[in-house]
């Protein structure tokens, strides 16, 4: 009997009539991304091994390193920033001195808009989601006794990314760090912004400009920085499935690609310092897959579409934060166990960086106990479950291969429907990106709700709590704090140099100069975030987004 006459039997007598009971609970064998999935994988259904390779070279399927975590773990960066600079340097020394080996920065609502703690705009948010920055003082505070050239740092931060990286620049200087020493990442990507979240300040056209004088500064004088990390997380957090979260982070990426060689800049000049971010959820096979699917896509579309020649220009070096959006407020010890499967995935997956959420974060700022279990998470998994002893575990597994394929086929579809649109820039405008995500989420909202999909302790299986939600609250003090410190800054900086520096920052927006010097010098000189961001919203204006229907 042939391997195909042994499916047959083994689906007939075995699998079927066991399946025909199961579908009273589960009514489709499908992916979160509506890919059916198989009974039962076989080999000879698809053919993945051209495609495959080793780890560490082209297509880079099985990870962007020979060597993956046999020679480094990953970095465990957990994503951390409240209230004023004092608050959350506290808790980033807490976290290295528990062994996270990277630093990731959460700022508050006003920073990542432009605005300062003591603008009228900023009112009732300092510090409530994230850190308070209004200045390079606050930024030397957040940095107090880390030093700059021994500490990985990504920060979240969008539309003044330039502005907060000059400040990090200079605090470097302040310290006595050469800006050459610096690693790390700033998100700066602006058209997840249009698509997903929403902190926009500036409209495209000179958003992409700062992009590119981010890019090219960063070449010669912060070579070890990653200049943008491509966002496919907020996508995902916005209702995408796993396949539009592929598909729109890369279609995002061709765009700045583009805009950099359109600024006059070879690919391999500034290829190597583009980092992806993605999210983890809970489909463990897919998302698996995704990440396998997501490397390969890149590969090729750096090397064949762009004419990439160095291999490090091929590479798709990402970041993984578990799912947000995933996380219930009921039950919240469920999701220790969530955001386990989520980091297995992503490490299965091959990520070069993770954080893992806090199981309370659907409730309040995460405890210092939370944070603990989250990095210990990581720990348990890098030390202990041996998965990081083999590289690309999962290679091979009939399943796994065939989600890479059909990933890789179905965003594919997506990114050429995105060019025929005239790219991802394009697609934002007719709201094509908006769409789909919405169509998703909806599908998925009213899955959950019909118990379609089975959400643990929500739908199914739900008890009685208590919550004391007196934690959420912020103090008030915090943001008289932050514009106390405002008015000192005022006082005792020198306001002829910093009104000069603002008008030739004014003069240098209107014309075509790289940006970046200047904004260093600019945070040098206590010139704060929001008299900078104000300049440039004189000159260039501000996003409105387009209205659809």
């Amino acid at each position: 009997m042939d391997l195909e006459q042994e499916k047959n039997r083994w689906d007939e007598t075995v699998a079927k009539p066991s399946v025909d009971k199961f579908k009273e609970r589960k009514a489709e064998f499908l992916s979160p991304s509506g890919i059916p999935i198989p009974r039962v994988a076989v080999p000879g259904e698809f053919d993945y091994m051209e495609q495959l390779g080793f780890p560490g070279e082209y297509p880079f399927t099985r990870g962007v390193q020979p060597t993956m975590y046999r020679s480094r773990f990953w970095t465990m960066r957990q994503y951390a920033g409240f209230a004023s600079a004092e608050e959350s340097n506290k808790r980033y020394r807490y976290l290295l001195d528990q062994g996270q080996t990277g630093l990731s920065v959460a700022f508050d609502l006003p920073t990542q808009i432009g605005y300062d703690s003591d603008d009228p705009m900023s009112l009732g948010e300092v510090g409530k989601v994230g850190v308070s920055i209004s200045s390079r003082r606050d930024m030397e505070v957040l940095f107090d006794q880390i030093p700059l050239d021994k500490v990985s740092t990504s920060m979240t931060i969008n539309a003044p990314a330039a502005v907060l990286l000059a400040m990090y620049i200079a605090v470097g200087k302040k310290q006595g760090v050469d800006s050459k020493q610096l690693r790390g990442t700033i998100q700066n990507d602006i058209l997840k912004e249009y698509v997903a979240r929403g902190t926009y300040i500036f409209p495209p056209k000179p958003s992409l400009r700062l992009i590119t004088d981010i890019f090219k500064y960063c070449e010669t004088e912060v070579p070890n920085w990653n200049t943008i990390s491509i966002s496919g997380y907020h996508i995902r957090e916005a209702g995408s499935t796993a396949v539009q979260e592929v598909a729109f982070t890369i279609a995002d990426a061709i765009a700045y690609v583009q805009a950099a060689i359109d600024s006059g800049q070879q690919v391999d000049q500034f290829a190597s310092q583009l980092s992806f971010f993605f999210a983890a959820h809970n489909d463990f096979l897919e998302e698996i897959a995704k990440f396998r699917a997501a490397r390969r896509i890149w590969a090729q579309i750096m090397r064949d579409r762009f004419g990439a020649k160095d291999p490090k220009s091929w590479m798709l070096r990402f970041h993984t934060q578990t799912g947000g959006s995933t996380l219930t407020a009921q039950q919240p010890e469920n999701n220790v166990v969530r955001v386990a499967i989520q980091a297995m995935a992503a490490i299965m997956g091959g990520t070069q960086s993770l954080h893992t959420n806090s199981m309370d974060e659907a409730l309040w700022l995460p405890t210092e106990k939370s944070v603990r279990t989250a990095l210990r998470t990581q720990q348990i998994i890098a030390y202990e479950s041996g998965v990081a002893d083999t590289i690309d575990p999962m290679a091979g597994s009939y399943v796994i291969e065939y989600l890479t394929d059909e990933i890789s086929k179905r965003a594919m579809e997506y990114i050429t429907r995105i060019d025929d649109l005239g790219g991802a820039l394009s697609a934002i405008e007719k709201g094509y990106m908006q769409n789909e995500i919405q169509d998703s989420a909806y599908k998925f909202q009213k899955e959950v709700e019909s118990k379609q999909n089975v959400v643990v302790g929500v739908n199914m299986f739900q008890v009685e709590e208590k919550r004391d939600l007196e934690r959420m609250k912020v103090d008030p003090a915090i943001e008289k704090n932050q514009v106390a410190k405002l008015a000192d800054l005022r006082k005792n900086r020198d306001n002829v140099k910093a009104n000069e520096l603002m008008a030739q920052l004014d003069v240098a927006a209107r014309g075509s100069d790289n940006l970046m010097p200047l904004l260093v010098t600019c945070m040098e000189n206590d010139v704060t975030l929001g008299e900078a961001c104000g300049v440039l919203r004189k000159v260039w204006g501000e996003y409105q987004p387009p209205v659809w229907g």
